[in-house]
């Protein structure tokens, strides 16, 4: 694992979109994991400053909410189609997110974890982490090897998300997303983390015991990790624990 600390929350935006296009460089029609939040994406705008064609780039989201109407602002179809498809030019027919108003959700969710084994797997997979040390929408309880299914949301990521919505209330309690086994499979994980409330849930991830009280942990058995942090959000870490090569990064790293 390695992980890059950098000043601020733009630069981790655009140290990540550089090892996104490196990726994208050298395998032009790779399959990408999308992920939505507050730190991932900034990545998203910094990567469509880089002057490579992602017109055969496929992409798989990490999950949807479950019974908010078709085009809901905040639905992750829609955040995905402004924040991603548009903003890089991707091919609408070839970027998936899970049907979160399927009659049968939980059909829907084995569905679409058979159609990322069906396109060859994830080439390099986005994250954020939660505050409860959620990824994707696996909260703490989640087992390490479970495939992506319909979850319960915890009160503490509901009461982040609602920031998004008119209302506490409208923030839906249900979604759809990979599982931890299922994340584990993508060939590269990108991590990007902001902000010092993140920092005591990043070392417990990336330096405590894995454990499904903190589902990121499991990012401990991953042969191939990259980190992208803030200084606030690697503030608790510390350098060469747990095998965790710490480096500081600048704006033009590419992995």
């Amino acid at each position: 694992m390695e992980i890059f600390v950098v000043p601020t929350p733009a630069a981790t935006g655009s140290v990540a979109a550089g090892i996104l296009a490196a990726v994208v460089r050298s395998k032009p029609d790779a399959v990408l994991g999308l992920a939505t939040g507050g730190s991932p994406l900034p990545v998203y705008r910094a990567l469509a400053e880089h002057s490579v064609d992602m017109g055969a780039v496929r992409g798989f989201a990490l999950d949807e909410y479950v019974g908010l109407p078709a085009g809901h602002p905040e639905s992750y179809a829609e955040v995905v189609r402004r924040e991603v498809t548009e903003r890089l030019g991707l091919d609408p027919a070839r970027v998936s997110v899970p049907d979160g108003g399927a009659p049968d959700p939980q059909q829907a969710a084995a569905d679409y974890d058979a159609a990322i084994s069906r396109a060859g797997g994830i080439d390099i997979q986005i994250l954020g982490i939660g505050h409860n040390g959620h990824i994707a929408f696996n909260e703490p309880g989640s087992a390490l090897d479970s495939r992506t299914r319909v979850e319960n949301l915890a009160e503490r990521t509901r009461e982040a998300n609602a920031r998004y919505f008119a209302s506490p209330a409208d923030v839906p309690t249900q979604c759809i997303t990979q599982g931890l086994g299922t994340i584990m499979e993508a060939r590269h994980l990108l991590l990007v983390v902001n902000g010092a409330d993140k920092a005591g849930v990043l070392a417990a991830a990336l330096q405590g015991p894995v454990t499904t009280d903190c589902p990121a942990s499991v990012l401990q058995r991953h042969p191939h990790v990259t980190v992208v942090a803030d200084e606030a959000a690697a503030s608790k870490l510390l350098p060469g624990s747990g095998g965790v090569n710490v480096r500081v990064a600048d704006t033009a790293v590419g992995v």
